[in-house]
């Protein structure tokens, strides 16, 4: 293993660098701008059972330090991204990806997990709890232990690979459901998604997008994502995998340093797409620069 190696999961990924799901489409988008096999891997867009148009436009509102988006799950439906994704990125990626998996009813969950499972190029599996659960009346699956807990069970009975439960920061314990999700069975927890946020037009005196509220993410939400990795690194024994605001080097050992084993880049994707192949490059230098010789050996270093 080279000095930027870490195992996540039992997979060895050559840096611990993973753009995040819905800020780099299928791969094979940002293929036409580098090489994406210098990356660890990344995270597709996030897909569900059927196929979803998501939030009626305007869905996307600039803010100092972030933005926020109500895309709503747009996705052409799990039957496709196999038939039809997967094909396509396999011609430009050679290292295993991360699925990420969202649904509205642990049914639809253990669906497509037990469908992107079965799937060579697939490494990983990152369940989105963040999704509004439609049989419990609308909230979250993430904002309960107990219903992050049925999830990540349904998941793991029809799975083989890593399940990795992606943790919405919305809520007021986030230790509980990380532990919860720990021992239904999750082989790691990723964290943090989006904060809920929104914005205003003073000239209409309305919401910016049509959905009024949102994912608020950007450099801003970094100090969260930092407390919240750290909180849960400290309380479970499985992988951690941070991400929100990270957008340097310089983000990526700290998040390391709070206790996570790979870090993902969102946002910062956005706003230049070359930005996870710059990190990547820029790290050696950071390390030196901190002393430190292997990646892996700081995380958790921060007591």
């Amino acid at each position: 293993m080279g000095r930027l190696s870490v195992d996540l999961c039992g997979i060895t990924l050559d840096n611990p660098i993973i753009p995040a799901s819905g800020t780099f489409g299928f791969g094979y988008e940002f293929a036409e701008l580098y090489d994406i096999n210098v990356l660890g891997t990344f995270s597709f867009k996030g897909t569900t059972k059927d196929p979803r148009f998501g939030n009626p436009t305007p869905r996307i509102a600039e803010c100092n330090a972030g933005m926020i988006n109500a895309v709503g799950l747009q996705n052409p439906g799990v039957e496709k991204v196999i038939g039809e994704e997967l094909p396509k990125l396999k011609k430009c990626f050679n290292k295993k990806v991360m699925a990420n998996v969202s649904g509205f009813a642990v049914e639809d969950y253990a669906y497509t997990c037990e469908r992107l499972d079965k799937e060579e190029q697939v490494g990983w599996l990152e369940v989105n709890v963040s999704c509004p659960n439609v049989h419990g009346g609308g909230m979250s699956f993430g904002t309960n232990p107990e219903a992050a807990a049925e999830v990540t069970a349904a998941v793991k009975k029809v799975t083989t690979k890593p399940v990795i439960i992606k943790l919405s920061p919305n809520v007021t314990d986030i230790v509980s459901i990380a532990k919860a999700c720990e021992d239904a069975g999750a082989d790691g927890i990723s964290l943090i998604n989006t904060l809920l946020g929104m914005r205003i037009d003073l000239k209409t005196k309305k919401p910016v997008i049509a959905n009024k509220m949102g994912g608020f993410s950007g450099s801003a939400i970094f100090p969260v994502a930092v407390r919240m990795v750290y909180q849960v690194a400290n309380a479970v024994n499985i992988p951690v995998v941070g991400m929100g605001g990270v957008s340097s080097a310089e983000d990526v050992i700290e998040l390391m340093l709070a206790g996570a084993t790979a870090v993902e880049v969102g946002a910062a994707n956005l706003i230049d797409p070359y930005a996870c192949r710059d990190i990547i490059n820029d790290l050696p230098r950071v390390m030196d620069k901190y002393g430190i010789n292997n990646i892996s050996d700081i995380i958790g270093g921060a007591k």
